[in-house]
């Protein structure tokens, strides 16, 4: 037990001195080590700092480092034109001594220079501007001296924001025509074309007091999407609140009168104390419909004459047969006239490929016949009225029947129809005073109604524009037979023409 406790306690002295050892030698490490640093710091040289001098060359990069600043205001660089040698010569000075040795550039070189110097300016101040966080626009703020100016508008700065784009459109159209009937100089058509495209927002103060609003687009598909407003706004304490010009409103907030809209003029509103005045004086740009729907459908109440309601279908046999229109119905339900239409025929163009043995015939419609004098609109003295003629239509009403058949007997063949009436144009000419047609149809009863109390017929379909119609009817009348025309089975042989009222 003696011995182990002696043992025990060599041993833990020698680990005593085992740490105490490496607790020194760890020191005396450390202290060499915080030492080097001091000993390099205090024997290493210290940098030179370089500073490079620039060429003097006017295109040479700058140095942009904030260390190197600028030049001071008395170097100065001057621009000589030598006109013997054709180069410029930029003098770079301090006052009046040359520190640097001129620079001799050509014309072209000078351009150049200029060139991306004025670039190189310009997209500085755009970028030392948006760094700034503003822009500069494109009409700068106006300040406008006197106090006038102050009283009336609030301020004395005018501000204008334009935006928008603007295009133009030049070209030219050369066309040239290969026709040996033509000089030469008439056979190149050159045309100027130009097209301009606009759209144009423009905002603006005046002081504080005037704002200025226009919107102009040449694409708007209606005006009064360009709108122009002019707009002062008083104060409180003042009489005059409002002065609006251009396009302007007034809404009512009443439901028996309207408002307006769309409205291009001027507009003030005025206090007097609670009394408030609004005037306007302006023209209506739009206009305001009311649509009514009942029943999930659109109700408009419209006017429309009878005439104009079945366009083409409906046709007077004579004019004597419109001036009596009004007076024959007035003892309705009984027709007053006295007529009664016996026989009729109808002949339209022929505008089908079927041609029917006494269907189709030639024929010449003239507009003046069996008329009276009052409805004669020719002015060949022998197709003038009949003196001591009937008033009624017939074809003995006026003597262009019998001219027909006598002196202008060629109108039978349909060939020589316009030979035969040239002589008399411009008095009497086709598509005015008659019509030919070759190989016409007669409409069966079917196809057609004829009133034979008022004298008009109504056709089954609507007469086309380039169709022509021709009628033959005989009528009595106070127990009187009258005859306009020649019918089918007058005994006129095909291929004779007919001779018809149009």
């Amino acid at each position: 037990m003696g011995s182990g406790k002696v043992y025990r306690d060599i041993l833990t002295g020698f680990c005593l001195i085992l740490f105490v050892s490496f607790i020194i030698s760890l020191r005396e490490a450390g202290g060499q080590i915080s030492s080097r640093p001091s000993a390099l710091q205090d024997t290493a040289p210290r940098p030179i700092l370089k500073l490079q001098d620039v060429s003097g060359i006017p295109w040479e990069t700058r140095n942009k480092n904030p260390l190197f600043l600028n030049n001071p205001s008395n170097i100065t660089s001057t621009v000589i034109y030598d006109p013997e040698k054709n180069e410029y010569i930029i003098y770079q000075k301090v006052g009046s001594f040359d520190y640097r040795t001129p620079v001799r550039m050509s014309p072209e070189e000078f351009r150049k220079y200029e060139f991306e110097r004025a670039m190189r300016e310009y997209w500085e101040s755009r970028i030392s501007g948006d760094v700034a966080g503003f822009r500069s626009n494109l009409i700068p703020q106006i300040q406008v001296g006197g106090e006038t100016f102050d009283k009336i508008f609030g301020s004395n700065v005018i501000n204008i924001i334009p935006q928008g784009s603007a295009e133009l459109i030049f070209g030219i159209n050369i066309s040239r025509t290969e026709n040996p009937t033509l000089s030469e100089k008439l056979r190149t058509i050159p045309t100027f074309d130009f097209k301009e495209k606009i759209q144009m927002n423009v905002t603006g103060t005046i002081g504080d007091k005037m704002e200025l609003g226009v919107n102009y687009n040449t694409d708007a598909m209606f005006e009064f999407e360009n709108r122009t407003k002019l707009q002062y706004s008083g104060k409180e304490d003042e009489i005059l609140k409002k002065v609006e010009a251009g396009d302007v409103t007034l809404p009512l907030t009443g439901t028996l009168i309207t408002g307006s809209y769309s409205l291009f003029g001027l507009k003030t509103e005025m206090q007097f104390g609670k009394l408030t005045v609004t005037t306007v004086l302006s023209q209506q740009k739009g206009e305001s419909s009311v649509i009514q729907v009942e029943g999930g459908a659109q109700q408009t109440p419209f006017e429309i004459f009878v005439d104009n309601y079945e366009a083409n279908r409906h046709f007077f046999l004579s004019q004597y047969f419109r001036d009596i229109y009004d007076d024959a119905l007035k003892t309705l339900p009984v027709v007053s006239s006295g007529i009664n239409i016996e026989r009729i025929e109808v002949w339209i163009t022929n505008k089908t490929s079927r041609f029917e043995e006494g269907s189709n015939r030639n024929i010449v419609a003239f507009m003046d016949l069996a008329e009276n004098g009052n409805h004669i609109f020719n002015n060949i003295p022998e197709f003038q009225e009949t003196p001591g003629a009937t008033i009624f239509p017939d074809n003995s009403a006026n003597n262009l029947y019998e001219q027909l058949n006598s002196g202008y007997s060629g109108v039978r063949n349909v060939d020589q129809v316009t030979n035969v009436f040239d002589p008399l144009y411009p008095g009497f000419q086709i598509g005015r005073d008659y019509e030919k047609i070759e190989n016409a149809r007669k409409l069966n009863d079917r196809e057609y109604m004829v009133n034979r109390q008022l004298g008009y017929i109504s056709l089954n379909s609507a007469l086309n524009t380039d169709e022509v119609l021709a009628v033959a009817f005989e009528y009595t009348l106070n127990g009187k037979v009258y005859k306009v025309g020649e019918f089918s089975t007058d005994g006129i042989v095909a291929p004779q023409t007919l001779l018809l009222k149009l």
